[in-house]
């Protein structure tokens, strides 16, 4: 090998140099398709789930919005995105909240129909708002989850009139027709209410 051929020239580095200083302007232009989406919950960061796994709709125009649907993964954050992101899994929620510092992400937008609480006439009329962790370890249950994901639900419910009530906040394990069992004895149901009345 030729070491010579590996060492900078005169040439290669004021070519370098005129590229650092060419303006943004007269570079091409990124692709006409791609773009980032903007989240329904300003902090939530955007992480959208597969087309092929919810329904595109004109909610609340095409379906009036009356609940929220809370969920437990029963998986990690980052393996409950993939979970989302994959088209063969045929399941998303709009929301996930991860349980070390309640950080929001959001998988489908309020408009469109995400595919998670196995109901299809609740599916159409809810937000589903998944939390990481798995019912029968309670520590996923974190105060800064608790306390993310009661702002978010409050925010949910306060923009389409949804009552801040268990009536229309409600457990996966609640959907008629489940065999979920999520949010489970451990979700602690007073508090979080409390929470979503005080957010």
């Amino acid at each position: 090998m030729d070491r010579a051929g590996l060492q900078p020239t005169r040439r290669r580095i004021l070519k370098g140099a005129a590229l650092a200083v060419v303006p943004y302007a007269l570079l091409p232009a990124a692709r006409a398709d791609a773009r980032t989406e903007a989240a329904d919950y300003p902090p939530a960061e955007w992480q959208p789930a597969s087309v092929a796994n919810y329904t595109a709709s004109d909610r609340p125009a095409g379906y009036s919005l009356d609940r929220v649907i809370i969920h437990v993964t029963q998986e990690t954050y980052a393996d409950t995105l993939a979970i989302f992101q994959n088209p063969q899994k045929k399941v998303s929620a709009h929301y996930l909240v991860r349980s070390a510092d309640g950080h929001v992400a959001q998988c489908v937008h309020e408009a469109d129909i995400a595919w998670h609480a196995g109901n299809w006439d609740y599916n159409t009329h809810s937000i589903g708002i998944e939390h990481e962790g798995w019912v029968d370890q309670p520590a996923y249950f974190t105060d800064a989850l608790y306390e993310q994901s009661a702002r978010l639900t409050a925010a949910v419910c306060d923009r389409y009139g949804i009552p801040r009530d268990r009536a229309h906040i409600m457990g996966h394990n609640e959907v008629p027709g489940t065999d979920h069992t999520d949010p489970g004895p451990n979700w602690d149901w007073v508090r979080y209410m409390r929470l979503v009345d005080l957010a």
